[in-house]
């Protein structure tokens, strides 16, 4: 991942999404805290600079007149989201592909909690982090602005691949951070069954809760065409075989893995999307949170 977790052309692109849940929407008007959001508000809040990416129905042209340069007005709502990111640290996620090894499913991961604090930052909402691993959880409690998405970039470049994925007796800290009405998005490759019972069981205590699954190109795809040596990352196993061979067989069982998967997630009304590690952060975004909202792997 290179020094800025979010691409360029990925970042601009965020300013055409909002968080949304679907819990939250019905407490809209409530004012639970204020937030920041562009676009028409319930009270102007200040000016920032014009962005690529910003719509120009909100650029002051009274004051452009007057400067000479382009502002954009942000206004004040009332919002009730919070948002928890959580991230699956366990060994698994630090899977790359031969075409691209510098590239991990934790790479992407970090770039996907990168634009999802971005998106909570851009509305005003309150974000916080929960990095999971056998290790034990590391928490940023969630608060709000520019200093809170800075400790998040922070969190997210120090945390390494290592381990399995925490057993449920290491997971209490969620129970006392993650409150009722709260949106919950956890990002993994969902190989190991802790994380879909974590997602279960927090859906089922009456939090909202979405799930990215990040997979390589080479679970997509199998393009392994010779002998090839497979390698367990969390237990070491190994297995030797002819990737011509093995291939038809991988890949009806994988597709049907995910379509058990898929029937889990949707039977406790878990939203979810994928993203292979040759997309951009933000497909599995749009289709969470733009338009059409599109609940299924594609």
């Amino acid at each position: 991942m290179g020094p800025d977790l979010i691409p360029p052309d990925v970042r601009g692109r965020l300013r055409t999404l909002r968080l949304t849940a679907r819990r939250a929407a019905d407490l809209q008007g409530l004012g639970l805290h204020h937030s920041r959001a562009r676009g028409a508000g319930l009270e102007f809040a200040q000016y920032r600079g014009y962005e690529r990416g910003d719509e120009p129905r909100m650029i002051d042209w009274k004051l452009y007149a007057r400067s000479g340069k382009f502002f954009v007005r942000e206004s004040e709502r009332e919002s009730p989201l919070r948002l928890w990111i959580l991230l699956d640290a366990s060994a698994s996620m630090g899977q790359a592909d031969r075409a691209q090894p510098t590239r991990s499913r934790l790479d992407a991961a970090m770039g996907l909690a990168a634009c999802l604090g971005q998106l909570a930052m851009n509305q005003g909402d309150r974000f916080g982090l929960v990095v999971l691993s056998d290790a034990g959880l590391n928490v940023i409690d969630a608060a709000d602005g520019v200093r809170q998405r800075d400790r998040l970039a922070l969190a997210l470049r120090a945390v390494e691949p290592r381990g399995g994925f925490p057993a449920l007796a290491q997971l209490g800290p969620l129970w006392d951070r993650v409150g009722p009405s709260d949106l919950v998005v956890l990002l993994s490759d969902f190989f190991d069954e802790g994380t879909v019972t974590l997602a279960e069981r927090l859906a089922a205590a009456g939090r909202e809760v979405l799930a990215i699954q990040i997979l390589s190109v080479e679970e997509r795809d199998f393009p392994f065409a010779q002998g090839h040596r497979f390698r367990d990352p969390e237990t070491g196993e190994e297995l030797l075989g002819d990737g011509k061979v093995l291939r038809d067989e991988f890949l009806s069982r994988f597709a049907a893995a995910q379509t058990e998967l898929a029937a889990r997630l949707e039977h406790d009304g878990i939203r979810h999307a994928r993203l292979v590690l040759d997309e951009a952060l933000d497909v599995p975004l749009r289709r969470l949170f733009g338009s059409g909202h599109a609940d299924e792997y594609s």
